[in-house]
C-alpha cells in the first residue's frame, strides 16, 4: 500500500497528483465511490474512498486488509479488478475497474430474465468463482447486488469484503465465521457448525440462479425464523416456466446438505449450464491461432539466448529466483535444453497435445498448442520456442500464451514434464534440466 498525501489544496478534486476526482457515484455506510480519471493515461476508473477512523472504530480494519489482498489475488475478466490502493492519513483509496452497466439486482428488479439471458451471466458467474476457488478465495456474500455489469453486459463479480482464504479455516478444514445476506446463506453457515467455503458459495449461485430464472426469492418469509427454517429443509418450489433442466439444476444447488450439493463440475456438466450463449465470440487468441501458419516465424540465432538463459537450464545453477518474484509454480514458461533434433522435440510435443486433445500449429523453430475446452480465464494456449545454441545443441522456451496459470502449470507438471523426460539434455550431475 503507497501512502500519499493531497497536498495540492487548489485543487481538491486532484488525488495524489494521479487522479481527477469526479462525481459521486454511490455510497455505503463505510465508503463513497467516485468516477476519477487516471491523468497520465486518462483511464476512467472507479474510486472507492474509506474513512480510516471510521473503519478503525468499528474494528474493520483486518477486513479492509483481507479484501485488499483478495482482489490482488483475482484476476478475472468476470470480477472487478483492482488496479491500485493508496492511502493518506485519514483514507484508505482504491483504484478500480469502472463498471457502467449498474447492478444485476436492478435488472431483476424490473422481472425475471429469459432462461437464455440467465444462463449467460449464471455461467460468467460460475466461471468467476471457479476461478476463486482455485486460488482458495471464498466470496461468502454472493447476490444480485454484488454483481454489476459492464456496458457490453459482461457480469462482474464485486465486494469481497467478507471473503475467506484457505488460511482461514479451523483445524477440522472449515470455515466458522457466520456471515453473508439471510435470503443467500446456505443452511450449513447458519448452523454454526462449520462448513465448507466452496460448497456455501454455491449455494447462495443456486439461490442467484433461482432469482435470476423466477424474479424473486426461493425462501421468503416476514419472520427470519420462519425463512431459516425453510432454508434448512430446501423448502422451495419451482415456478411452472423453468424448463426441466433448470429445474434440476437449481434443486441440485438448494440441496441443504452440503455433501451431495452439485459441484461445479457437476454444474458445468449439466445439459442446461452446457447449452451454448446466443452469441459465439473468438478471443483474438483464437483468430491468431487460426491465422499462424508458421510461414511468418523466422528460424532463432544462437545470439538470441545471453548468458543467464544458458545458466538457468542446469537447476544447481538457476538464479531466476534472485530477480523473480513469482514462486515456482506460478511461473508461465520453462526451458529445457536438448541435442535432439528439432523435428523429435515438435513430434513430442504433438503426442502430447493428441493426448490432452489440443490442438497444433507448428513451423521449424516454433509450436502453438490450444486447448479445446475452456478453462477459467478461457481456452489455455502454450507457444513453444525452439532456439538452437549450435547445430546439435537446441534450447526451447515454452511460455503460457493465454488462459488460467494455475491450469497451464498443472499442464506442465502433469502432462508436458513426463513426457519430456526422454529428451531432455543432462548436466554432468545428471540433474533434470527442466527450469
Amino acid at each position: 500500500m503507497a501512502a500519499a498525501d493531497n497536498n495540492n489544496s487548489n485543487h481538491p478534486t486532484l488525488l495524489h497528483g494521479k487522479y481527477e476526482l469526479g462525481r459521486l457515484l454511490g455510497h455505503g455506510t463505510f465508503a463513497k465511490v467516485y468516477h476519477a480519471r487516471h491523468l497520465q493515461s486518462g483511464k476512467n476508473v472507479a474510486m472507492k474512498v474509506v474513512g480510516k477512523e471510521k473503519v478503525i472504530k468499528v474494528g474493520m480494519m483486518e477486513q479492509i486488509k483481507r479484501e485488499i489482498s483478495v482482489m490482488k489475488m483475482v484476476k478475472h475478466t468476470n470480477i472487478v479488478e483492482l488496479h491500485e490502493v493508496m492511502a493518506s492519513k485519514s483514507k484508505i483509496y482504491f483504484a478500480m475497474e469502472l463498471v457502467r452497466g449498474g447492478e444485476l439486482f436492478n435488472k431483476i428488479a424490473k422481472g425475471r430474465l429469459r432462461e437464455e439471458v440467465a444462463r449467460l451471466y449464471f455461467q460468467q458467474l460460475i466461471s468467476a468463482i471457479d476461478f476463486c476457488h482455485s486460488r482458495g478465495v471464498y466470496h461468502r456474500d454472493l447476490k444480485p447486488e454484488n454483481l454489476l455489469l459492464d456496458e457490453e453486459g459482461n457480469l462482474k463479480v464485486t465486494d469481497f469484503g467478507l471473503s475467506a482464504f484457505t488460511e482461514h479455516l479451523k483445524q477440522d478444514g472449515l470455515l466458522h465465521t457466520t456471515c453473508g445476506t439471510p435470503a443467500y446463506v446456505a443452511p450449513e453457515v447458519i448452523g454454526k457448525k462449520g462448513y465448507d467455503g466452496a460448497k456455501a458459495d454455491l449455494w447462495s449461485c443456486g439461490v442467484i440462479l433461482y432469482v435470476l430464472l423466477a424474479g424473486f426469492l426461493p425462501f421468503q418469509d416476514d419472520n427470519i425464523v420462519a425463512m431459516y427454517r425453510k432454508i434448512y429443509k430446501g423448502d422451495f418450489k419451482c415456478p411452472p416456466w423453468f424448463s426441466p433442466e433448470a429445474r434440476r439444476l437449481v434443486t441440485k444447488l438448494l440441496d441443504p446438505n452440503p455433501d451431495t450439493r452439485a459441484t461445479i463440475s457437476k454444474i458445468r456438466d449439466s445439459s442446461w449450464f452446457k447449452k451454448s450463449v446466443p452469441i459465439a465470440v473468438r478471443t483474438k487468441q483464437e483468430i491468431e491461432f487460426d491465422a499462424f501458419s508458421g510461414e511468418d516465424h523466422k528460424a532463432k540465432q544462437a545470439e538470441t539466448l545471453n548468458a543467464f538463459h544458458i545458466i538457468s537450464l542446469s537447476e544447481g545453477f538457476d538464479l531466476s529466483p534472485l530477480f523473480e518474484e513469482k514462486k515456482r509454480e506460478d511461473k508461465e514458461e520453462l526451458r529445457f535444453a536438448t541435442t535432439r533434433p528439432a523435428s523429435s522435440v515438435i513430434s513430442t510435443l504433438e503426442e502430447v497435445a493428441k493426448a490432452v486433445k489440443f490442438s497444433v500449429k507448428k513451423s521449424e523453430t516454433r509450436v502453438k498448442l490450444q486447448g479445446q475446452e475452456c478453462g477459467r480465464k478461457g481456452k489455455l494456449a502454450i507457444n513453444a520456442d525452439i532456439f538452437a545454441v549450435t547445430p546439435s545443441f537446441l534450447v526451447v522456451e515454452v511460455k503460457k500464451d493465454h488462459g488460467d496459470t494455475l491450469e497451464y502449470n498443472q499442464f506442465c507438471s502433469k502432462q508436458l514434464r513426463p513426457a519430456l523426460k526422454d529428451i531432455l539434455w543432462k548436466s554432468h550431475t545428471e540433474n533434470s534440466t527442466l527450469a
